[in-house]
C-alpha cells in the first residue's frame, strides 16, 4: 500500500512549484512524497521532476544527476524524516524529465533512481 502525503510539513514542502537548489544548477521540483509499505517494510520515496535529465547530448546525465539526488536527501529527507517521526528502511530519491504517476510505465520518459539508509541524520547509499 502506498500513500501520498500532499500536506506536507515544513514550508520547504508546502510550496512544492518552487525550483530545489542542487549542485548541478538543474531545475529540481518535487512531485510528490509518498509513504510505501509494498516491499514490507516501510520506505519513504522523495519524487522530483527534473525536465533536463537524459542520456542525448547537452542533457544532464546520471553521474551528475547521482550527485543532486544525494544532496536531495540530505536536505529535503532527513529533516522530513525528523520532523514525521518515520523510521524508513530505505529512502528513495527519484528524478524524472516529466511527471509520471507512481506505478506507471513510461517508456519515453528519462527517471533515475536512488535508495539511501539514514544513520544518524546523514543518507547512505544503497543502490537499486
Amino acid at each position: 500500500m502506498c500513500l501520498v502525503l500532499c500536506a506536507l510539513g515544513t514550508s520547504v514542502f508546502a510550496q512544492t512549484d518552487s525550483l530545489l537548489p542542487v549542485p548541478s544548477g538543474q531545475p529540481v521540483q518535487l512531485s510528490d512524497v509518498l509513504l510505501d509499505n509494498n516491499p514490507g517494510e516501510l520506505w519513504v520515496r522523495f519524487r522530483f521532476v527534473a525536465p533536463k535529465i537524459g542520456a542525448s547530448v547537452g542533457r544532464i546525465g546520471y553521474d551528475v544527476a547521482s550527485k543532486d539526488m544525494e544532496h536531495l536527501c540530505q536536505i529535503l529527507a532527513v529533516p522530513y524524516v525528523a520532523q514525521h517521526e518515520l523510521q524508513p528502511s530505505r529512502v528513495v530519491i527519484s528524478l524524472s524529465d516529466r511527471p509520471v504517476e507512481f506505478g506507471d510505465t513510461a517508456p519515453d520518459a528519462t527517471q533515475y533512481f536512488e535508495a539511501y539508509r539514514l544513520e544518524q541524520s546523514r543518507c547512505i547509499w544503497e543502490g537499486l
